[in-house]
Order: C-alpha cells, then sequence, then structure tokens
C-alpha cells in the first residue's frame, strides 16, 4: 500500500498520506520497537540475503563464531540494544575445499572461516568396513558421519561433500584457500533493496565511503517521504544530510576490554539504541553498553559546536561514555520543521504514529469500512483511543480527546481526511536554577 506525505489531495493509491506541521500505538496500543538493518563483510554465513538475529540467540552456528569473536564485534554492538537485526552479509568470498582422495570437502559458505574447518577419516571400531568421518571446526568436532563410502555423506552445517567412491583414513586434513572476497556499492543497493521489505525501525552504515552515505540517506528520504515507512539511517560524519531522518554520529568510545570503536563502527549501537528506545524514552545521557570512555574526546567548545551543527555525539565521565543528547542531523528549521524535530525522542513519536495509522488502516479500514458518517466516526474513535493510550505512556500531552481530532470526507468517495493536534512530550535535558541567597 502506498503513504508518504501530501501537497494537494489528489493521490491516485489508495494509502494513508500523512503531513506533520508545527502549531506555534498501533491504534489502541503503541507498536513494538527494536528492528535493526545492518549489513557488513562477514568471514562466514549465507550471502546476499537478510538474516533474522534475535537478542539472545546463538549465532555460531549461522554466522560461525559466537558473539565474543572480534569477527561479530559490530554485531554484536547491535545486539547490545537490538530486538531484532536484520543482518546482510555483504560478500560472498571464496569457499575453502580439500581433496582427500575420492573425497572433496567444500566450505557451505564462502569466507575466511572455512579455513578453521577439517576432516578427520577413521576406520569405525565397530564396524571395520565402515569409517568415521569428523568435521572440525578450530579443533572442536562439529559432525561426525558414520558411512561406507563417499556417496553415503551427507552435508552438515559446516561442509558439502562431493566425489564419489571408497574413503581413506586421514588424521586431519584442513581445509584452505577461504577468501572473503570484496564488497562493492551494488552490494549495498541490493541490501537497501531486500530491507526495503521488511518491517524496521533504524539502519546503520558502518562505514565511511561518502559516495554510500549520500545512498543510504537517499534510501532514508524515501522511504519516509514517498514509501510512509518512517524510518531512520545512523551514518557516521554526516551532517550535511540536515534532515531528521538521519542521525550523523562524530565519535565513537572504547570499551572495557580496550577495543576503540571508530565513530562509524559506532553507527550500530547507534542505530539499537534508537530502534530500541521507546517512543517515551530519549537517549540523552544514556550509557553506552560496556564503554569506558569516548574516541576521541571533545572539549565544551567543539561538543556546542558538534551539536549545532546536527551530531550526535558521545562524551565521558565517572569511567563511562555517554550521549551527549539524542539529536538527529536537522538543523535547517523551518515553521513545518521546528527545532522540536531536531530531537528523536519527538520523531520517535510522530514516527509511530505515521507507521501505527498506517498499518491499522491497512489492516481493519482498507477496503472494509463503509465512508459515511458512521464509518468516520468509528475511525475516529480509535485515533482518539490511540493517542489516549500515548498520553497515558507519557509520548503525548495535553491531548482533547473532544477538540485534537477531525475526521471528515475527503475530496473523493474513497477517501477520508484526518486532523489530529498533538504535543509530543521532550526530556528534561536542560535546568536553570536560581538560588536566592539571604
Amino acid at each position: 500500500m502506498a503513504g508518504g506525505t501530501w501537497t494537494t489531495q489528489n493521490k491516485v493509491r489508495p494509502g494513508v498520506y500523512i503531513n506533520f506541521e508545527s502549531q506555534g500505538q498501533s491504534l489502541g496500543t503503541a507498536s513494538e520497537r527494536g528492528v535493526v538493518g545492518l549489513a557488513l563483510s562477514l568471514p562466514w554465513g549465507p550471502a546476499k540475503t537478510l538474516l533474522q538475529v534475535n537478542s539472545g540467540d546463538d549465532v555460531q552456528g549461522i554466522l560461525g563464531y559466537d558473539l565474543t569473536s572480534a569477527s561479530l564485534l559490530l554485531v554484536k554492538e547491535a545486539l547490545k540494544r537490538a530486538r531484532t537485526l536484520l543482518l546482510y552479509r555483504l560478500n560472498s568470498g571464496t569457499a575453502a575445499t580439500v581433496t582427500a582422495g575420492n573425497l572433496i570437502a567444500t566450505a557451505r559458505y564462502g569466507g575466511e572461516r572455512g579455513n578453521d574447518l577439517s576432516i578427520v577419516i577413521r576406520t569405525n571400531v565397530d564396524q571395520p568396513d565402515k569409517y568415521d568421518v569428523t568435521t572440525l571446526l578450530s579443533g572442536v568436532v562439529k559432525d561426525t558421519q558414520v558411512v561406507g563410502e563417499v556417496e553415503e555423506l551427507v552435508n552438515n552445517d559446516w561442509v558439502v561433500w562431493s566425489g564419489s567412491g571408497e574413503l581413506a583414513t586421514s588424521a586431519g586434513i584442513p581445509l584452505t584457500s577461504g577468501a572473503n572476497g570484496t564488497v562493492v556499492n551494488g552490494d549495498h543497493t541490493d541490501f537497501m533493496s531486500a530491507l526495503e521489505l521488511q518491517d524496521f525501525h533504524t539502519v546503520a552504515y558502518t562505514g565511511t565511503d561518502e559516495t554510500l552515505k549520500g545512498l543510504y540517506a537517499a534510501f532514508i528520504r524515501r522511504q519516509r517521504e514517498q514509501e510512509g515507512k518512517k524510518v531512520q539511517a545512523v551514518l557516521s560524519n554526516y551532517p550535511t544530510a540536515d534532515y531528521e531522518g538521519v542521525i550523523s554520529v562524530k565519535n565513537g568510545v572504547v570499551l572495557s576490554d580496550g577495543t576503540v570503536l571508530t565513530a562509524a563502527q559506532a553507527t550500530a549501537w547507534v542505530a539499537a539504541a534508537t530502534a530500541a528506545a521507546t517512543v517515551s524514552q530519549g537517549l540523552t545521557y544514556a550509557s553506552y553498553d560496556d564503554a569506558t570512555d569516548a574516541s576521541p574526546r571533545y572539549t565544551n567548545s567543539q561538543t556546542e559546536t558538534a551539536l549545532t551543527a546536527g551530531e550526535f555525539m558521545f562524551n565521558a565521565s565517572g569511567g563511562r561514555a555517554y550521549v551527549e543528547q539524542d539529536i538527529n542531523s536537522l538543523t535547517s528549521v523551518t515553521p513545518d520543521k521546528p527545532r522540536s524535530f531536531r530531537k528523536n525522542r519527538v520523531i520517535r513519536v510522530l514516527d509511530i504514529i505515521a507507521n501505527d495509522f498506517k498499518r491499522i488502516f491497512e489492516s481493519s479500514y482498507l477496503g472494509k469500512v463503509n465512508n459515511n458518517e458512521d464509518g468516520r466516526s468509528l475511525f475516529r474513535s480509535e485515533v482518539v483511543v490511540y493517542l489516549q493510550n500515548l498520553q497515558q505512556i507519557n509520548a503525548i500531552q495535553n491531548f482533547d480527546t473532544q477538540a485534537d481530532v477531525t475526521v471528515s470526507a475527503g475530496p473523493d468517495s474513497d477517501s477520508i481526511y484526518v486532523e489530529a493536534n498533538i504535543q509530543p512530550v521532550d526530556s528534561i535535558e536542560k535546568i536553570y536554577i536560581r538560588v536566592n541567597v539571604r
């Protein structure tokens, strides 16, 4: 179904077209957040496809390592906050392989992790005419099969078998020549095409290529303004986006084990934290999980300059790294996009309203409810209940159930026009105190 913004009421496709304008969750409840898109070059795993990784999942079987491995550093950083990670492996790589007599063993996936695989073939103790064929990963047994010849072997999670005939014993033969391969810009474009078909809240680009930053920013703008999907991108050092849909991360952090994350790498955590934050939660002064310092640190004047330029940054205090202010890259404020639109908490409220209205309209109203006084009244009641619930969870305030929502007939027989007045709640971030001493 179509969506986006509107200038005049002349849309062709059925859909929900919403404009947010300044004035001076699902319907009923706000929908759940926490889905992040992330594309990485990895040493193992299915290539060119989106993998759904949920917080707490054991990822070794699909990604080749557990989350403590340096090879999955950015996956780990994202899963510190994300509920669901939509992970896309950008590279295909070359699969490691080895030949042992009539048997050919090939790593299931391309990449350097395949070089850590080895095959051991021994005569079975109980059946001398058969063999124990064992697959090991870094010396750890992952699969053992008892077979008489090559054709009886069944592919496992790590190795694909080929060849025919008799087996020959071997004390251990390693797979070799696995390589990660290279990534081109078109791989990122393919990722965005795949991600577009999914429901998500944020996407991070963990690289530094300026062309790709522009592509990600353009992708998000199209999602927000033409497709009606209110999502955000997190990029490093890209304040020129000047857009509420793009968060520009200025610096990185130092983890407790001494690992230094660049601004580009920190986008994974920022995207996850942003996606997981509720509509009544700001990230200002939120601690970066397991980080002890900002990298680099900035002075007070440098920090003020960065914030004014629309840069999301980290500072350090008391042995922790924290978010200085939960802002996006918007700096060109207008009457239609006031200063409050620079705050990500406000944008989360506006975005969830748009996403929920679209979802509920599609599931409960599109083509199912009469466009008459009764039908419009029913839709208005749903909107009111929804906004009341947002007020109860401190996402909006001062909502008047009688005056702040109107639903009327649109210019066409199949359209309606909804106008809602809302006031998002922001977090307290500045406290001015005057103390009178007598």
